[in-house]
């Protein structure tokens, strides 16, 4: 039996999620349908609003409404650490420990050959414009994954800085092997933030 063209699309659009297989889209497709009109909505407005509002920040990359973001606002902050991650998400996760009080930045991605990612299409340029321009900065903070691209990335990173006399170190591998930054808990990632080591 076919879907009625809506609930088809419906399902279609729910399928483009990550981790989302048929069975799900059409299970959350129906609870959608189910949902009365002011909650239908709002979450599309949610949505629209989501992508329509939110931009990168010029100087760090992280998710913002302004811009600057608010991190790189905010003059509090310790201005001699910069703090990489591979994803804006991974800064909000980082933020929830509220043990880190310096600064970010997002690489959007990392080296990854096999899925035709170069230096090019990372956001490092931008870090070493920074780098540059700014000479508070005494440690970078490579928080990428501890995946064969993550690590990759990290001695790709530190190849770079290290000569500029910039510390550089890495995460403590508090963090276990394959894992995502945004699934470890909040002491596992205080734990590798307090036990870096330099690179």
């Amino acid at each position: 039996m076919q879907y009625p063209e809506p609930i088809a699309q419906l399902i279609d659009s729910y399928m483009k999620l990550p981790g989302i297989g048929q069975k799900t889209a059409t299970r959350l497709a129906f609870y959608t349908i189910d949902m009365n009109n002011d909650d239908v909505t709002r979450f599309a407005k949610s949505l629209i609003s989501a992508k329509r509002d939110l931009h990168f920040c010029s100087i760090c990359g992280n998710l913002t409404e302004g811009d600057p973001c608010d991190i790189c606002r905010d003059k509090t902050r310790d201005q001699s650490q910069i703090l990489v991650v591979e994803q804006a998400k991974d800064i909000m996760i980082m933020e929830k420990m509220k043990e880190y009080h310096g600064l970010y930045h997002v690489l959007n991605g990392v080296l990854s050959p096999i899925e035709g990612k170069g230096p090019e299409n990372l956001n490092i340029a931008s870090l070493l414009k920074r780098l540059q321009s700014n000479e508070a900065v005494k440690e970078i903070i490579v928080a990428t994954n501890a995946t064969p691209e993550g690590e990759a990335t990290a001695m790709y990173l530190s190849r770079l800085i290290k000569p500029a006399g910039i510390k550089v170190t890495r995460l403590a591998h508090g963090l276990s092997v394959g894992t995502d930054i945004e699934y470890a808990d909040e002491m596992t990632l205080f734990k590798a933030v307090e036990g870096r080591t330099e690179m």
